[in-house]
């Protein structure tokens, strides 16, 4: 539990201090490595850890058993759900949990923050990010289109040596309201693997995706249920990235909860395997870093988007007020882990109901 943080911090521990697998100075290698590439960081972590301890079949091991155990766990918490999840006492509990979901979300784009907006150039294309996103438009348009932007006018400075004006901006329309699409394995496997594939800015970002796919454009979830997805998630150790587990699940049953599972991972692996022989030259690029920073800053303002759009459906009286000023002076203040806050809502939500039955 903890986030990717946490897992990072357990793999250096465990791989480089005990069982000296590899140098410290090669691990931060690997995981400056994982920046430059789409998909959930520490999963990456795992996976080139076994490439690099042995080979073809230490990437497939490593990954999978990082993945494994969460994606199980979250399986048992949607089957939970499925079954239970109407009845009054299991709502009580999501009740608790959904504002610590949206004052988590908020503490990631907060250390985005403090990370990736590092210049008033990188503030304004956030700002324009944001004002995008608010307005509809696809988050991997926002992500990408603020990644071109910023890679352009680092060429034109190079090339002019001045800033470009802001009116090379991209044409990012908002998304059209699409009608519903029936449910299928094959769609639902394929919105997986297109997140999985171009994700970045770590785990938090996923709801964003999730949103825009699932709830906006295929009318697949509620915002209530992606919600109750990503506390599923929260609470489980392992990759946030099993949420897509949960609602698979919800959506299609095992078989469906395997194919999301099978879908949004699958890129990590891929990634890794080919990123490795030119990770070093892209690092060194001035280009590349220039469009990281655009990703990462538009990675940002979905984070807060996406958190205000749910904050409407988890924060809906005085009592989810409370339970989200409280989480966030313990998150904020004195950092205590999410995991906990998550439980601790989970029992607000249930002593809340208790008193009131």
């Amino acid at each position: 539990m903890g986030g990717p943080a946490v897992h990072i911090a357990m793999m250096e521990e465990e791989v480089v201090t005990r069982r000296r697998w590899m140098s410290r100075e090669a691990f931060l290698d690997f995981l400056g490595a994982t920046n430059l590439i789409p998909g959930p960081n520490s999963t990456e972590m795992a996976i080139h850890v076994g490439r690099i301890r042995a080979g073809w079949p230490g990437l497939l091991v490593a990954g999978i058993s990082f993945i494994l155990p969460a994606a199980l766990m979250v399986g048992a918490l949607a089957w939970v759900y499925v079954r239970y999840g109407a009845v009054p006492q299991v709502a009580a509990f999501l009740y608790g949990v959904k504002p610590v979901v949206i004052v988590i979300i908020a503490q990631g784009a907060y250390r985005l923050v403090r990370s990736a907006v590092k210049s008033a150039w990188l503030a304004t294309l956030s700002a324009i990010a944001l004002a995008a996103a608010a307005l509809g438009v696809d988050p991997l348009a926002v992500l990408f289109g603020t990644g071109a932007l910023a890679g352009f006018v680092h060429f034109r400075q190079r090339l002019v040596e001045k800033p470009a004006s802001l009116g090379v901006l991209p044409a990012l329309a908002p998304s059209l309201t699409a009608p519903p699409i029936a449910f299928s394995l094959s769609v639902l496997f394929l919105v997986m693997l297109k997140i999985g594939a171009t994700l970045f800015g770590g785990g938090y970002v996923l709801v964003a995706f999730l949103r825009a796919d699932l709830v906006s454009r295929l009318h697949w979830l509620t915002e209530r249920q992606l919600l109750d997805a990503v506390a599923a998630g929260q609470v489980t150790p392992g990759p946030l990235f099993t949420t897509a587990t949960f609602i698979g699940y919800i959506l299609g049953g095992t078989r469906g909860a395997i194919a999301a599972t099978v879908g949004i991972f699958l890129p990590a692996f891929v990634l890794v395997a080919i990123s490795g022989p030119v990770v070093a030259i892209l690092r060194r690029s001035a280009a590349v870093g220039a469009v990281l920073d655009g990703i990462n800053v538009a990675a940002l303002a979905l984070m807060i988007a996406v958190s205000a759009q749910l904050a409407r459906t988890a924060i809906v009286d005085w009592p989810t007020v409370a339970i989200a000023g409280v989480s966030a002076v313990l998150l904020f203040h004195y950092r205590l882990n999410s995991a906990w806050l998550v439980m601790g809502g989970a029992l607000t939500g249930a002593l809340l109901f208790w008193a009131h039955a």
